[in-house]
């Protein structure tokens, strides 16, 4: 089975978080958010990846080798400039072979079932499906009784359901996107819906979560850590005051100094980082190297 991560976006919405770092690379409690998306990739039976890249590609190729850390073939194929979701997907079309493959955006963090999903495309004889869910944040699509999608709005609606980010095509779906430049998969969907052939899977008590802004990235943590008998995660190499105070939850890079007196509540320290004595950083994400001598509150720098 094969797979797309894309992972070409500027991360925009992530403000200075990307500015030196591909949104791709951004840890996960200290690990890239890319590497947890291919170790799920790999435990639902996918066994080629391929990656698009194009802000900091270089992090992006030397980070995965070729898929030597994941012992797995990882192809990536940098964008000179931004070819968008369809053209993104349509860029690797010698990649595909004849069987149904899955795309996946690079900033999601799920345990849906893929087997189940991929089971379902299968059966539905459509050339394209969509992994669905209620998330009252991106209502945008509506399904029929068949579960065939009729209508991918730009407009929420609580009636509709969302788009995991997460979809299985055909390879016939390449035929349906343009030939090269720009293009928006949601245009060759669009057309898709006019002749009945989007479907729609349903998911449901999964977590999912996407890191497209500085909030959710924060909620990703937040969400992981809570749950743990022990929320605070420290990197090695760090070397952590006795004197230091972590509250709620925490999650501490390699390498990190926290000097006496340092309280640290909910927040997300990066590799590198110092934290001078006495400093409470609350609620924040200091990104990596950087050396704090006054509180944080709220903060991301």
């Amino acid at each position: 089975m094969k797979a797309l991560i894309l992972a070409a976006g500027l991360g925009t919405r992530l403000k200075i978080l990307t500015a030196k770092k591909p949104k791709a690379l951004m840890p996960i409690l200290n690990r890239p958010i890319i590497a947890r998306t291919i170790d799920y990739l790999k435990s639902h039976g996918v066994d080629h990846i391929a990656v698009n890249a194009h802000h900091h590609y270089l992090q992006v190729m030397d980070y995965l080798k070729a898929g030597e850390p994941f012992g797995i073939d990882v192809e990536v194929r940098v964008e000179k400039e931004i070819l968008g979701t369809g053209g993104g997907i349509k860029n690797f079309s010698d990649f595909w072979g004849q069987e149904p493959f899955i795309v996946i955006n690079g900033d999601v963090l799920t345990d849906i079932s893929l087997a189940s999903a991929y089971e379902y495309h299968l059966n539905s004889g459509l050339p394209a499906t969509l992994i669905l869910h209620d998330y009252k944040q991106f209502n945008q699509i509506s399904i029929n009784d068949s579960c065939q999608v009729i209508d991918i709005s730009r407009q929420k609606n609580s009636g509709n359901l969302a788009f995991t980010g997460i979809h299985i095509l055909n390879p016939e779906v390449l035929s349906h996107i343009p030939g090269s430049g720009y293009s928006d998969i949601i245009d060759c969907y669009r057309t898709l819906i006019q002749s009945g052939g989007l479907g729609g899977y349903i998911s449901a008590n999964h977590h999912w979560r996407d890191i497209g802004s500085p909030d959710s990235y924060i909620a990703a943590h937040s969400e992981i850590l809570t749950a743990e008998k022990n929320p605070f995660v420290i990197g090695p190499g760090s070397i952590i005051s006795q004197a230091v105070k972590f509250r709620g939850w925490a999650s501490v890079g390699a390498d990190a100094v926290l000097k006496k007196g340092v309280e640290v509540e909910r927040s997300i320290l990066w590799d590198h980082v110092t934290i001078k004595e006495g400093v409470r950083v609350e609620n924040s994400i200091v990104t990596s190297s950087k050396v704090i001598d006054s509180d944080l509150i709220n903060e991301i720098i």
